[in-house]
């Protein structure tokens, strides 16, 4: 028997690797110049094993980003570059060369990163072009981490991202070494079918991913079915996130198939996206023998009736980690609920499952016509992509011009997210202005204004002292024909974040109370609560094609807070309580 070495041990212990580095999270700093990032250049140099690099929550410009570049040069130990929100206010010639600067700056120090981190940039596929050369250099070959999200990819954002990860996979396999990605994120991307089987390609090459999310990204059954092939040769993902996107029974009977080839799987976040009944039972059959790993089941707001429930439901009795099950939003009827409420008792589930306040059921009898609409749309859709395939081909490593009038719109209008149906009932006509983004603005109220989705961390940045009046200010300064839109997008903005920020919860308040003096003043209160029940989820919209772009739950919670302080008018109050009593 071998003898207790304390010695040994404390050696060991001595020797384990700490991770240190740099970081600038959410300081709102705007660095323009080399000399003025000095404090930043200076902490990288001082810095003895930079490990990471955090610079989220800032703003850089191109002279600031070859002056890092030259820093990063000295630090081939880097693993983790973590620029996440960091061009708010850029234009969009600015971000491809900011980042393809210190893509070579680590490229020439032969760092070798695990983690890449650009989520909630303004990138487009113009901004890809800046990621290209970093992603299929030695580098990347080491990488296990890329985050994109919200990143406005589009379709030929999506395709150069495939084509520069494949690169990077065929280089590094010719060095024994081949590209072992396991976190793949990429929601709010828009990368619709085309942008989706560029990416199926990559997992289906790659074969090791363990975790992947592709929300709001407007894929069909085709991508779902391309991405479902793909993700067969992962037989280690256990993480599935493809949330408020058309999966349909079509793509639902694809997943269904590659089920059986993901036995590890852990969460599944398949809600908002139109399962239909059939495509719900295809999955509950799919995950009724094993699985028994499932700890998260999301099958939420899918216009999932009793059958497709209860085919969910036994599909848990196996589950004994099972700690989430999200069945709500869906038409089961009160009896139906209860009797799934039973069912989840009898095999111990029953604290798994979420609230069940949220129900459909009054759209039951159409279920039939609906599946028949949106498979005759899919039909559509694919016709389409058939014709545009052979374009679409010789499409080249650049993003075509209709990418970039995509990105321009993405970074100049932020109620494009809005199908003009939506956006158009705050207006009195068809025509809603728009207002183009000055894309040289800091990180301002006006600028968080004009993002699509701002992140926490740009809310938190903004410098004025008092947030609530600092918007209001901004708004208020807009063309009256404009006024009443930007001011609904804004709140359901902050409303969005209103759980996790206090302060973003007192300045929808307060922007609240500002629409509803509008509203009544100008006879629009009908208006402005269709918006907003539609934004939430709570009244269905007459264009079928529109899904809720922000968060509902933090929407919701923000309404009710407003409801709650008397800030909506009574007479509205009544309205809003029966669509949140009867489904949440």
């Amino acid at each position: 028997m071998s003898s207790f070495n304390l010695a040994t041990i404390t050696s060991a212990l001595d020797e384990a690797p700490v991770k240190t580095g740099v970081s600038f999270l959410g300081k709102a700093l705007k660095w323009e110049t080399e000399a003025g990032a000095k404090e930043l250049i200076d902490a990288i140099d001082a810095c003895t094993g930079l490990h990471f690099l955090n610079l989220e929550g800032n703003t850089l410009g191109v002279e600031a980003a070859k002056g890092i570049a030259k820093a990063l040069e000295k630090h081939p130990e880097l693993k983790e570059a973590l620029w996440k929100d960091l061009f708010t206010g850029r234009m969009k010639t600015e971000i491809p060369l900011a980042l393809k600067a210190m893509g070579e700056g680590m490229i020439v120090a032969g760092a070798q990163l695990t983690v890449l981190d650009c989520s909630d940039n303004a990138l487009g596929p113009n901004g890809m072009t800046g990621l290209v050369d970093l992603l299929q250099s030695p580098t990347c070959y080491t990488l296990q981490e890329l985050k994109l999200n919200n990143c406005g990819l589009g379709i030929g954002g999506g395709k150069m991202l495939s084509k520069a990860l494949l690169r990077c996979h065929s280089a590094s396999s010719d060095l024994g070494k081949p590209l072992s990605l396991k976190v793949f994120i990429a929601g709010r991307n828009r990368l619709e079918n085309d942008g989706a089987k560029a990416l199926a390609d990559v997992f289906e090459t790659v074969k090791t991913l363990e975790h992947v999310e592709m929300p709001q990204n407007g894929i069909y059954h085709v991508g779902i079915t391309a991405l479902s092939e793909a993700f067969k040769q992962n037989a280690n993902l256990k993480v599935l996130n493809l949330n408020d996107n058309t999966i349909g029974p079509k793509g639902a009977a694809a997943l269904a198939d590659a089920f059986y080839d993901l036995q590890c799987l852990r969460e599944i976040n398949f809600g908002d996206c139109l399962l239909k009944t059939k495509g719900a039972m295809l999955l509950g059959e799919a995950l009724q023998e094993a699985h028994t790993d499932i700890e998260v089941l999301n099958f939420g707001f899918n216009e999932i009736g009793p059958e497709g429930g209860f085919a969910i439901a036994n599909a848990t009795y196996n589950k004994d980690n099972l700690k989430t099950l999200i069945l709500d939003g869906n038409q089961f009827g009160y009896e139906c609920r209860e009797q799934l409420k039973e069912t989840l008792t009898q095999y111990d589930r029953l604290e798994a499952l979420g609230p069940l306040d949220e129900d459909d059921s009054e759209g039951e009898e159409e279920d039939d016509e609906d599946e028949e609409d949106v498979e005759e749309e899919e039909e559509e859709d694919d016709e389409n992509e058939e014709c545009e395939d052979s374009e679409a081909e010789d499409e080249s490593d650049e993003a075509g011009e209709s990418d970039q009038a995509d990105q321009d719109g993405f970074l100049q209008s932020p109620n494009v997210t809005a199908a003009p149906a939506i956006r158009n009932i705050l207006t009195e006509n068809n025509n809603a202005s728009t207002i183009d983004l000055d894309q040289s603005l800091p990180n301002t109220v006006e600028a968080y204004c004009q993002t699509h989705y701002p992140s926490e961390t740009m809310f938190n940045s903004l410098e004025e002292p008092n947030k609530s009046e600092a918007f209001k200010r901004y708004l208020k300064s807009l063309p009256d024909e404009d006024y009443l839109v930007y001011l609904a997008f804004t709140i359901l903005k902050l409303s969005e974040i209103s759980e996790k920020s206090q302060e973003a919860l007192e300045v929808s308040e307060a922007l609240f109370a500002d629409a509803y003096e509008y509203a009544k003043a100008n006879n629009r209160l009908k208006s402005l609560r269709d918006f907003l029940l539609v934004q939430l989820g709570l009244l269905k919209c007459e264009d079928r094609s529109f899904r809720p772009a922000y968060n509902t739950q933090g929407c919701r919670h923000a309404l009710k807070n407003a409801i709650r302080k008397n800030i909506v008018p009574e007479e509205e109050q009544g309205y809003f309580k029966v669509f949140l009593e009867h489904r949440g």
